[in-house]
């Protein structure tokens, strides 16, 4: 089932490794009735106004996800599969001996292209983002727009409540306008949690720096025109030309580096939406208990029914 042209899209990354939470956690129970954070993904997604989810999936675990996922959304959604497969590269291009990571969000996105025929949102299939930035991005994507130059939208969060007591993290750490333009983001890996915020090593100064708590983050939920789609496919064969050679087996084509690159060229317009909903995610597994109590408790405060999706 196809939506009418122009429809937003909701579009799902869950091809990622899981490395760290050492497993599959896409398909982990957090909810209190066995629901995955997906099922509130797609929940919030549809009272928003979304009715077509594509989810990114690895084939290798395609029939484990399908059986997970297929009969609970079955007449509630259109849901399709894309495969973010390494070897989905321009012709001129092989994948390196021994690499086994995926190429990154970018490269996930770019899975979906021959099923996209309009503005579509991205988001991560591992975390939770609450019922107020699939609203604020569904409008932005069926509001008309009036600028000369492709216009993404950029849900983000508080520095503060996306850290994790148990590793570092990334995030994109946006620079915004006083009316809340985009004007930089900068993917920064390895963010530890301190009292005041959250810290990390900048190899460029050899130095901590310290980002306040109160610093503006992109968790991955994306709005794009479908025009987006044509820059992310073109810039794929420069970032393979750059990395392929100089960091073959873990080099990544990421949304917010490629975003950043793009915005600060001139080349596209963005905007924030910041969301005062509480994030919750699962990084490592000693976050898992945390998020299964808050998710808990707002099925106690009636935010969602219990269970979440009735057979």
């Amino acid at each position: 089932m196809r939506m009418e042209m122009g429809h937003p899209t909701l579009i799902i990354m869950a091809a990622g490794m899981g490395s760290r939470y050492g497993g599959l956690k896409q398909l982990d129970p957090v909810g209190p009735d066995g629901e995955i954070l997906m099922d509130y993904s797609v929940y919030d997604a549809l009272k928003a106004g979304f009715e077509r989810v594509i989810f990114v999936i690895r084939k290798d675990f395609a029939e484990r996800f399908d059986a997970r996922v297929k009969d609970k959304y079955q007449g509630k959604v259109a849901i399709e599969y894309a495969y973010q497969e390494l070897s989905d590269l321009p012709e001129a291009f092989q994948v390196p001996q021994e690499r086994v990571k995926p190429w990154g969000t970018g490269h996930a996105v770019l899975a979906a292209r021959d099923l996209i025929d309009g503005p579509f949102c991205v988001i991560n299939a591992d975390d939770y983002y609450g019922p107020r930035a699939y609203r604020e991005m569904f409008r932005f994507l069926t509001r008309e727009q009036k600028s000369e130059r492709p216009r993404i939208g950029l849900c983000v969060w508080k520095l503060e409540d996306t850290l994790s007591d148990y590793g570092h993290v990334s995030r994109g750490v946006c620079h915004t306008s006083a009316d809340g333009k985009l004007l930089e983001i900068h993917e920064i890996k390895k963010i530890e949690k301190i009292e005041n915020g959250g810290s990390y090593y900048s190899e460029a100064t050899q130095k901590d720096v310290v980002l306040p708590k109160d610093t503006l983050v992109s968790m991955n939920f994306w709005g794009f025109p479908k025009e987006f789609m044509g820059l992310l496919e073109h810039d794929f064969s420069g970032f393979l030309k750059e990395n392929i050679k100089l960091d073959p087996l873990y080099s990544e084509y990421l949304l917010p580096v490629i975003a950043g690159r793009h915005i600060e060229a001139g080349t596209i317009d963005a905007v924030t939406m910041p969301v005062t909903d509480s994030w919750y995610g699962v990084t490592n597994r000693e976050d898992r208990p945390r998020v299964a109590e808050a998710l808990a408790k707002l099925a106690d405060e009636g935010v969602y029914p219990a269970p979440l999706w009735p057979k």
